[in-house]
């Protein structure tokens, strides 16, 4: 193997981490780290983020692409909490990597030159939007326990439970899904 890999679907440049700098889907600063299972990703972040609870949500973001404005769901969705901003992003079927304060939404993203589209930060969702403001009542890491056995049993969700109404950034089979409302059962 290599020390720098190149992956088209992700739009990543991955190097060592005595290599700089390391630039991940042109998101310079953005270093994500993987977690799969519930158990590990509560003990890395679970305390972390009940220091959200209290906060309004002050804003958010997601990448677009400039020339048709979709969403492109393998980008972390960064939400900021009164300055103190969480990053979520989910890859292939179980994993979630969770980040802290790393991602400037201002920096022009590079290195997605070959591809005859160009991200950018945008602050406009209208799913994201109405929770603006709100203050967080609750959080939460859920994982998916399905009745029948299916590939996404074990993935973890990250809830976010406001004054009115819930916000869940999901696994969509490797990629984010924001879910609005309840969440399932299972």
């Amino acid at each position: 193997m290599s020390n720098t890999s190149i992956g088209i679907a992700h739009c990543a440049v991955r190097r060592r981490r005595e290599d700089s700098p390391v630039v991940y889907m042109g998101i310079s600063g953005y270093e994500p780290s993987f977690l799969t299972g519930i158990a590990a990703i509560r003990q890395a972040h679970e305390s972390r983020l009940a220091t959200l609870v209290g906060r309004r949500l002050t804003r958010y973001a997601l990448v677009r692409f400039i020339e048709d404005g979709n969403w492109f769901a393998d980008s972390p969705v960064v939400l900021d909490f009164d300055g103190l901003q969480v990053e979520v992003c989910h890859s292939k079927l179980d994993e979630l990597s969770i980040g802290w304060n790393t991602i400037d939404t201002a920096a022009t993203m590079t290195g997605w030159e070959w591809l005859e589209l160009t991200p950018q930060w945008s602050h406009y969702d209208e799913r994201l939007e109405r929770f603006v403001g709100q203050e967080l009542r609750g959080g939460a890491l859920l994982e998916w326990r399905p009745v029948e056995r299916d590939l996404a049993a074990g993935m973890v969700m990250v809830e976010f439970a406001f004054t009115e109404g819930c916000l869940r950034i999901i696994n969509g089979l490797d990629e984010n899904r924001i879910e609005i409302g309840a969440a399932q059962p299972d």
